[in-house]
């Protein structure tokens, strides 16, 4: 039998990833993506998926609850991945109102439409599952020493993490209160193919290619843990379906880089790919830019909750997928 699952933000940097990964491994499973095709979507990376008969998309703002409620009684999904939101620091900074709209308000509409839903059926409350996908910036910000963990006190101090620490009060609420079947994740930076270009990897790399200044906030002092796409995909996959109702789980690499590091590692890449860099060294590009607001110092993650419960493990090599990620973008910007 066909298992109805929905994806939202599907056309975004980690739902794409996450769609393609559920076709591949699950072919008892129907997707239905839905996503309101923002800025940072692009329906393109699931072009090897766009003709399948077990794949549908929707185009659908989480924060029209009547739409919301039509797409989840017409489908009847069995299972949610919620992946939409927005999710730009820096734009929530210059307008925190579509972060407080998408984020908040969308994701009680959706929350509360399968609640409804799945409430008039045993079986369904019982077995359906909501997995909510959230961030580590809902933390705030360590200093040099010091992992978050799932008891780690919410500290935000961006629009967006304010935005996203509040969607996950909210799912927290709904096991707490309602008894409804819940899970929530935390993770750290992901990065690889589809990530939009606003976000520092694709940064560095398009700029360069452009022989741009390449942008550093501060100093680059600024550290953070970084999780492959794929490993993250891996790690939804198994909280979704193994993962205790009601519980959070941390994910992360085990992988910290300070900024100006990573930068310089994208920049040796970038000169052995590429060997056309001003100077010959793409490096001299970098240029250090003010600070922004709230900037959080440090994220670490001690994800040993989901490597101990779920037997979740980082097993992609950063160094060669950070290269593999600075040749898609290669490719990307230059065809």
């Amino acid at each position: 039998m066909k298992k109805r699952i929905l994806v939202t933000g599907g056309a975004g940097f980690i739902g794409s990833n996450l769609l393609l990964y559920l076709h591949e491994n699950y072919p008892d499973y129907e997707l239905l993506n839905i996503d309101k095709l923002s800025y940072a979507s692009d329906l393109s990376y699931l072009s090897d998926i766009k003709n399948s008969n077990r794949y549908t998309f929707k185009k659908l703002d989480l924060v029209d609850r009547e739409a919301v409620r039509d797409i989840i009684r017409s489908y009847k999904p069995e299972g949610v991945f919620h992946l939409a939101a927005e999710s730009h620091v820096d734009n929530s900074i210059k307008g925190p109102e579509p972060f407080i709209k998408s984020n908040v308000l969308g994701t009680f509409n959706l929350v509360e439409e399968c609640r409804q839903l799945w409430k008039e059926d045993e079986k369904q409350w019982q077995n359906n599952r909501f997995l909510h996908v959230s961030t580590d910036e809902v933390y705030g910000e360590l200093g040099e020493q010091g992992a978050f963990s799932e008891d780690s006190p919410y500290a935000p101090n961006s629009p967006y993490s304010a935005s996203k620490a509040g969607s996950d009060f909210i799912i927290r609420s709904y096991f707490h209160t309602y008894g409804m079947n819940v899970v929530t994740t935390n993770c750290s930076n992901n990065f690889g193919p589809h990530q939009h270009d606003e976000k520092l990897i694709p940064t560095v790399i398009r700029t360069a290619l452009n022989h741009e200044d390449i942008p550093v906030y501060g100093k680059g002092e600024n550290v953070r843990d970084w999780l492959y796409v794929q490993d993250h995909c891996r790690a939804l996959d198994l909280v979704f379906n193994e993962g205790e109702s009601g519980e959070t789980y941390i994910v992360g690499g085990d992988n910290e880089w300070k900024n100006i590091d990573l930068v310089n590692e994208i920049c040796d890449i970038l000169n052995q790919e590429v060997g056309d860099a001003p100077d010959s060294d793409f490096k001299k590009l970098i240029t250090f830019v003010t600070d922004r607001p709230g900037h959080d110092f440090r994220y670490a993650i001690d994800a040993s909750k989901i490597r101990e419960e779920l037997g979740w493990k980082s097993e992609e090599s950063f160094e060669q997928r950070l290269r593999e990620t600075v040749r898609w973008y290669i490719h990307r910007y230059r065809k």
